[in-house]
């Protein structure tokens, strides 16, 4: 955990500053890609990833040190042939486990996060799932485990291939010639994010382009058929924690209500939409029909609630970085009280993003939370130490980012109501 920690504290600042470029390179163009609330959505989906990796809060039922110290036939030196096959294989690997979270109901729960965007970004790329507790795909790593790749070479190798897939989230780098058919490229990904029908479940490959040619699911960008982003039940909210529960509580909803116990059982391993037949027309969901022609999820925001949404976040990744650069010091159980303040920040500023009214309960309990670990630890986790006093501007800034959320939520209640009589 704490290397990972240390690994982010030099990746999440290049990925910001990547961000923020592809924004200002959009505006410098006329060709805006990245929405601020979006945007904020998308970093703020990051940050509950990140954290919930770096604290470890999840569950490994098959580990691959595990596989490889019991299949493998023969034992290999890490040498950079060994990197190079371990490349190979975690990326044939994250093909398959992609394909199965998009083809089964129960696994789409753990992806839906990345694909919930209505736009095709860098951002996007950092929304990824806090659902997927649990681990079990290391049998796909198989291959590997029988030639003896040692566990520490996967352990190495699987953080860069994962960062490795953040550059092709953009709209901004068409065709590229020689290298479509080797790699996946910008053009690739774009259909794959695509809901357009000739798109969906298209060009499931990470890395290497050509397992999609291998195994039939490669689909190549149309100049007649622009993509649509999103997903096809679109999620209506900035809340990344929402939409990662979303699929799977329309699954137990489901379950519960059909009146076949066969249906019950078998909606969780049934293609990615599938419902029950006897629940279809009683309970109706929302799904785009013409992607052409839908309304984007863009609720009314003023650029007070922009500026604010953006203090609110840029104030969490600071600490945010400070937990990761200390995480060996705060130790447990106070890491997890950490992450749960972590996981209220980022609930209550996009519920207010989402002019949901009960933004201000969410936001109280937050700095309710804070404010009651200063006051127990006399500290913020040790950060007097490093900015004498620290604690005091912490206390000031739990206290006001109250009374602006109450400011805020009050001032919808006016605007809605306003609206609803005009």
């Amino acid at each position: 955990m704490e290397a990972y920690g240390k690994i982010l504290l030099i990746a999440m600042p290049a990925f910001l500053a990547l961000v923020l470029f592809e924004k200002w390179y959009g505006w410098l163009k006329h060709k805006e890609a990245v929405r601020n609330s979006d945007m904020i959505s998308s970093l703020s989906s990051g940050v509950t990833n990140v954290t919930k990796d770096v604290l470890g809060l999840s569950i490994t039922i098959l580990s691959y040190s595990w596989l490889e110290e019991r299949v493998a036939v023969f034992h290999v030196k890490a040498t950079w042939i060994v990197y190079v096959t371990a490349f190979i294989a975690i990326d044939f690997a994250g093909y398959w486990i992609h394909r199965l979270q998009h083809k089964v109901n129960f696994f789409w729960n753990g992806h839906v996060i990345h694909h919930s965007s209505e736009e095709f970004n860098l951002a996007c790329a950092l929304r990824q799932s806090i659902s997927s507790i649990i681990k079990i795909f290391a049998f796909l790593l198989l291959p590997a485990a029988i030639m003896g790749v040692p566990a520490k070479v996967i352990a190495i190798v699987a953080p860069l291939q994962l960062f490795a897939q953040f550059w092709y989230h953009t709209r901004f780098i068409n065709k590229m010639g020689f290298l479509e058919k080797i790699i996946v490229t910008p053009s690739h990904h774009r259909v794959h994010h695509a809901v357009n029908n000739e798109y969906i479940d298209k060009n499931l490959s990470q890395i290497f382009i050509f397992w999609d040619k291998l195994f039939g699911t490669f689909q190549k960008e149309l100049p007649e058929a622009p993509p649509v982003y999103g997903i096809t039940r679109p999620a209506h909210t900035w809340n990344p924690i929402k939409i990662n529960f979303q699929h799977v509580w329309l699954l137990i909803q489901d379950a519960w209500r059909t009146k076949n116990w066969k249906d019950k059982f078998r909606i969780w391993f049934m293609p990615t939409g599938w419902r029950p037949s006897d629940i279809i027309e009683i309970y109706p969901i929302e799904k785009i029909r013409d992607v052409y022609h839908f309304e984007k999820y863009d609720p009314k925001s003023s650029k007070g609630l922009i500026a604010w949404s953006w203090i609110q976040i840029s104030f969490l990744l600071l600490l945010i970085s400070y937990l990761f650069g200390n995480i060996a010091r705060i130790g447990s159980p106070d890491m997890f009280i950490y992450g749960a303040f972590v996981f209220l920040s980022v609930y209550a500023y996009t519920e207010l993003m989402d002019r949901n009214r009960f933004a201000l309960y969410w936001e109280g309990l937050k700095n309710i939370l804070g404010i009651l670990i200063i006051y127990v630890e006399r500290d913020w986790f040790g950060i007097n130490k490093l900015i004498p006093h620290a604690g005091y501007f912490l206390i000031f800034y739990f206290i006001l980012s109250t009374f602006v959320t109450g400011w805020f939520v009050n001032r919808h209640k006016k605007e809605d109501r306003k609206f609803s009589f005009a």
